[in-house]
């Protein structure tokens, strides 16, 4: 079955390409040769997940999906949430993010912090939502190379390395995108 991922995030695609069952084919909007923004104006993960899957369904009438992360940090009342990706608004670059963060929670003791990942899927006008949740802590410098985003700076809880220092295979288990993704497959296996 071919399914499209609503994303133009390369390292996104790569991370659930990896989880996805190889009898699904997971095409990016790179394959579709499609490079516009895509609307993300919603006030929460599932709203712009959900945006961002109905727009891509509407332009090419596939099965598709599409998500939205956050990263939701205690002590700052939970920033940056829905602007995780967008947040230092300089460049973009999540190393401005970061620094963001780290800057911010400079002397603070409550460190907690959960990512949250929704997946919007959309086929036949059918939509429906999964989620992935996981709580952690925020350190107070990068570590590990691997990765991408926050990954540097959070450890979830019960493990003592960040998501840039895990085996990609263990990140690709227990993280908030697997989560969501495991219970996407599931679903599909039951529907398809």
């Amino acid at each position: 079955m071919k399914l499209l991922f609503a994303s133009q995030n390369q390292h996104k695609i790569k991370e659930v390409s990896e989880i996805i069952p190889p009898y699904f084919k997971l095409l990016g909007l790179n394959e579709m040769n499609f490079n516009e923004e895509i609307p993300e104006t919603q006030d929460s993960i599932e709203g712009n997940a959900l945006q961002k899957a109905r727009f891509i369904y509407d332009k090419f009438k596939l099965s598709c999906f599409a998500d939205d992360t956050g990263l939701f940090i205690e002590a700052l009342n939970g920033e940056p949430g829905i602007y995780s990706a967008r947040w230092s608004k300089i460049d973009n670059l999540f190393s401005n993010n970061i620094e963001k963060a780290l800057v911010k929670l400079k002397g603070k003791e409550n460190r907690k912090a959960y990512f949250k990942t929704v997946i919007a899927f959309i086929d036949n006008d059918e939509e429906k939502l999964f989620e992935g949740v996981i709580h952690g802590r925020i350190i107070e410098s990068e570590k590990g190379k691997d990765g991408f985003g926050y990954d540097p700076i959070f450890i979830p809880d019960t493990y003592d390395q960040t998501f840039s220092e895990m085996p990609k295979e263990e990140k690709n288990r227990i993280s908030h995108r697997a989560l969501a993704m495991t219970k996407f497959i599931e679903y599909l296996k039951e529907k398809y």
